[in-house]
């Protein structure tokens, strides 16, 4: 603050005041400083330079994707909600629940290989993974929260993203995008500097998914809590490390957590689309143990009833993790 001089006509009075000025203003600062600053708006980057028809991401692009390390090496991707939580899938920490400090979540990096002075890398504190759960391939409930150890800081970089409010509703073959740093194709990694890739996949509708995944053993694969979305033609689809990543779809001008990245018959085989564990059906969960958590869309204009929606048929086994 910059105070101009008293005049000398108006002598010590003048100082008087100006030291009482100062007094006040010193005793208000730090009242001003302890309040908490308010969470970035969730599912808007502020950096949106895409490369058009290319498979990688630009810098900044998804700021609250992150990779989930294991021992020091990328291990599954996660998206972040807020400054302390961050969810992925469940059967990323299997065999490994007890051990948290096996983990780090690494925020911010867009190539793994070079992840600049701008990123952060995070302990984790602890994983709640579903209490539904079971631990086994291709299973329902394919969810987990990670907690940070300490707050991480806000930036172009790192962001929140949106969980889908109760009203948004994704029909089959709505546009949405995944992004990951798993493998480019079965058994072949990829390459150096590992930049982070995003793929556009269509929603695919839960029907067509069941019965493409029906195997006539009478139980259901895609189950009440998954979506599936990718190209029945195969070529292109999440793979081996993608697993946990998220499922994006914009609603409103804001980017929503649709799904996770969960699991899949091979990678990108023709007629077995990827499945993915819906953020709609575990929204409640989320909310409950993750404070703060935005949510992004918009209540639809239309107040037209939907027919009722018929229970998808299960596929038994056979289900790869991403």
């Amino acid at each position: 603050m910059v105070l101009s001089r008293c005049p000398p006509a108006l002598g010590r009075g003048c100082l008087t005041t100006l030291a009482s000025l100062l007094l006040l203003a010193s005793a208000a600062t730090p009242d001003v400083a302890k309040m908490p600053a308010a969470p970035p708006a969730c599912g808007k980057p502020q950096q949106l330079s895409r490369i058009v028809g290319g498979e990688d991401s630009s810098d900044a692009e998804w700021p609250w994707v992150v990779s989930l390390q294991k021992n020091g090496r990328h291990h599954c991707a996660g998206s972040l909600l807020t400054d302390r939580w961050v969810v992925t899938a469940a059967h990323c920490f299997k065999g490994s629940l007890d051990k948290p400090s096996q983990f780090s979540v690494l925020l911010g990096a867009w190539q793994l290989g070079n992840p600049g002075l701008r990123s952060q890398k995070v302990g984790v504190a602890g994983v709640q993974p579903h209490p539904a759960y079971s631990w086994k391939e291709g299973a329902r409930a394919d969810i987990a929260l990670v907690r940070l150890e300490h707050a991480v800081q806000f930036s172009e970089r790192v962001l929140p993203v949106c969980l889908p409010g109760p009203s948004v509703r994704l029909s089959p073959d709505t546009n949405c995008w995944i992004a990951g740093w798993g493998s480019i194709h079965d058994g072949v990694p990829l390459p150096a500097p590992q930049t982070l890739q995003k793929l556009k996949v269509p929603i695919i509708d839960a029907e067509v998914c069941s019965r493409l995944y029906w195997r006539g053993a009478g139980q259901r694969a895609i189950t009440e809590d998954m979506l599936c979305a990718g190209y029945l033609e195969g070529e292109r689809d999440a793979c081996l490390g993608d697993s946990g990543g998220p499922l994006m779809c914009q609603v409103e001008g804001a980017w929503l957590l649709a799904g996770i990245i969960s699991w899949g018959e091979g990678c990108a085989e023709r007629d077995r689309p990827g499945v993915y564990s819906s953020l709609a059906a575990h929204r409640a969960w989320v909310q409950r143990l993750a404070q703060g958590v935005q949510l992004g869309g918009q209540a639809p204009r239309s107040r037209a009833r939907r027919a009722p929606r018929r229970a998808p048929r299960r596929v038994p086994g056979g289900a790869a993790p991403r």
